[in-house]
């Protein structure tokens, strides 16, 4: 993944490819490439790095021609680098391929297409595709897109050329967007508004499982079967910066309901068959299991709170002992780790410096370490033992939330593995926990569309000075993360505590209106927390709960309760958080603060 360009028409391609991956730069990438099709040759050039390298190469090479495609790259398959890069061709350079998604299925399929004589030179997906087309074609591109669509899963934006069709493009959408644009004699695909909006402002949105034949003076949809598609022209009325924020006043509240979508990824080709985890490059083995007797999960900020959510999962379901430890400590305290120690970092970027330090440091004790981040060859994934990635996509806000949502999926696969391994859980608990996991894209969903709620509340409650957050158990750790949200956004001062801890000091800083966030999902310490509420109530505290779905118990004891729905006591910090999320959002705006750039932040922490 992460961003496609396409153009055919009678001016020349390079510039408006390049000048469309320009407007997609917003959407993060680690390397570029396009590919022009002119006098029967698919003239490709791609780049490792930013767009510069790619413009710098295309100025010295003559890329003469009036249809191509181009794609910047988000790393999913294959480190980034040259031969990575996309466009793809196929073994014999008859069709190239830009591809965002993920190809569930691509290691058999290559492992097929090597048996048939074909030969790959990269590590990605995408290169499947590409001989999978060469494979079915017989003289028509479309029959061999249709082909190959009914052989691949997972998800897909596709954008293919081929030397024997210089009069089109053809494009296909699963789970991935594409759009088509409506041009006067030219016309293009990109996989968001922004790549084409300087050319045109009508578009048609690709649906799943549609084709789109594109050609300068017309376009054609059809559907997998090869019928006829009718689609109604949408007239884009955005800025530019509106565009590459999708519509959205921001990246973050953009994000944040990317959400179900980055769940969807991250759990795609993991769960099969509702018993079995599937954990990609995480080699870990029974034998190995029984060597281990501790486990540290290291990490910052955000991802440290998605650590302390893991701890409790680990636990509770793997039934190891695990120390959560801040990374910038870790290295310093002369850690007890050593080879009967498994260390989990985690990291968005991977290239949090503290947390490459404490990985290093984990491994020179001799410890086996795991990572978990959200891009392929950052610096974590290339030193840890195994990796773990997290589909999340490119995050731009400072403010983190759909990477700390997959990283709490990826945690809850680690868990299961471990627990399925070590034999400490039941068949039916792990079908439980993997029917619950794949429900959560949908009820993430619900509290996204019932964000109303959230939002009138902010608008009048923006005026805090001081807020706590209070929660027991897995509600304490989804707390930390709430504060930190509306600390770093807002500049509201927040903390979250333990509710059990309330009368061992804090309830000195409650007085009349103390707005109070408390969480109480959790069952089996809902009677406890009820108790601390009608603690904080007392010295007039402004309180609202959180809770399940059905838990009317708190109405008319604290002064709002906002619900979630119900699911798995384990799974509930995925939906807790993201209410959470709007909150510490809208309250950010009604202060006009800068959402998406709060002050002295950085977006990836690279120095101690």
């Amino acid at each position: 993944m992460c961003g496609i360009v396409g153009y055919i028409g009678d001016k020349q391609a390079t510039p408006i490819l390049l000048e469309g991956l320009t407007k997609l730069e917003y959407r993060g990438y680690d390397s570029a490439g396009i590919a022009i099709l002119n006098d029967g040759n698919i003239n490709i050039k791609k780049a490792k790095g930013r767009l510069n390298v790619l413009k710098d190469l295309v100025e010295k090479n003559n890329m003469v021609g009036t249809i191509g495609i181009g794609h910047t790259r988000w790393a999913t398959h294959g480190e980034p680098s040259d031969t990575n890069s996309h466009p793809h061709l196929s073994q014999s350079g008859l069709i190239a391929v830009v591809h965002n998604g993920i190809i569930e299925n691509y290691l058999p399929l290559k492992k097929w297409l090597l048996e048939e004589g074909y030969n790959f030179i990269s590590e990605t997906d995408t290169e499947v595709v590409a001989n999978l087309l060469e494979y079915y074609y017989n003289g028509d591109i479309v029959e061999a897109l249709r082909k190959v669509l009914d052989r691949i899963e997972g998800s897909y934006a596709l954008g293919v050329l081929c030397k024997d069709n210089p009069d089109m493009i053809v494009a296909a959408r699963k789970e991935a967007p594409l759009i088509v644009g409506i041009g006067n004699g030219e016309n293009f695909i990109a996989s968001d508004i922004p790549a084409i909006l300087k050319y045109t402002r009508n578009v048609y949105f690709l649906d799943d499982h549609e084709i789109a034949i594109i050609k300068k003076d017309s376009v054609e949809f059809i559907d997998v079967f090869g019928r006829k598609i009718g689609k109604s022209l949408f007239e884009v009325k955005w800025d530019v910066e509106a565009a590459e924020k999708g519509g959205y006043e921001h990246f973050m509240i953009k994000e944040i309901h990317e959400q179900p979508a980055a769940i969807k990824d991250t759990l795609r080709g993991r769960i099969i068959d509702d018993s079995e985890i599937v954990l990609d490059d995480v080699k870990i083995t029974k034998e190995d299991l029984e060597k281990i007797d501790k486990i540290f999960i290291v990490a910052c900020g955000t991802a440290y709170h998605a650590g302390v959510v893991g701890k409790y999962v680990i636990e509770n379901l793997a039934r190891i002992p695990v120390e959560v430890d801040v990374a910038s400590e870790f290295r310093y305290r002369n850690p007890l780790v050593n080879e009967r120690t498994l260390t989990i970092v985690i990291s968005q970027s991977g290239e949090t410096a503290d947390t490459i330090a404490a990985l290093k440091e984990a491994k020179k004790k001799g410890s086996r370490v795991i990572a978990i981040t959200n891009v392929v060859g950052s610096s974590v994934s290339r030193e840890a033992d195994d990796v773990l990635y997290t589909w999340a996509g490119p995050e731009i806000a400072v403010a983190s939330t759909k990477a700390y949502t997959t990283q709490l999926i990826a945690l809850y696969l680690v868990a299961m593995d471990l627990a399925i391994k070590r034999g400490t859980i039941t068949k039916t608990k792990v079908m439980e926990l993997c029917t619950e996991l794949k429900k959560l894209p949908e009820k993430v969903q619900y509290l996204l569309d019932n964000k109303d709620v959230i939002q009138k509340f902010a608008s009048e409650h923006y005026n805090a000075k001081d807020v706590f957050y209070i929660g027991r158990g897995l509600d304490y750790a989804v707390a930390m993360e709430g504060s930190l949200k509306l600390k770093e956004i807002s500049y509201i001062h927040s903390e979250a505590y333990p509710a059990g801890e309330l009368k061992h000091g804090t309830l000195a800083l409650v007085e009349e209106g103390t707005l109070v966030i408390a969480l109480a999902t959790q069952d089996d310490l809902f009677e406890k927390m009820l108790s601390n509420i009608k603690e904080v109530k007392a010295r007039g505290g402004f309180v609202v709960a959180f809770a399940k779905q059905g838990n009317l118990q708190l109405e008319g004891v604290v002064d709002k309760v906002i619900y979630i729905p119900e699911t798995l006591k384990e799974l509930t910090p995925v939906l807790t958080v993201v209410p959470l999320q709007l909150l510490a959002y809208y309250m950010a705006v009604e202060k006009g603060c800068d959402v998406d750039k709060p002050r002295n932040l950085a977006k990836s922490v690279t120095v101690e």
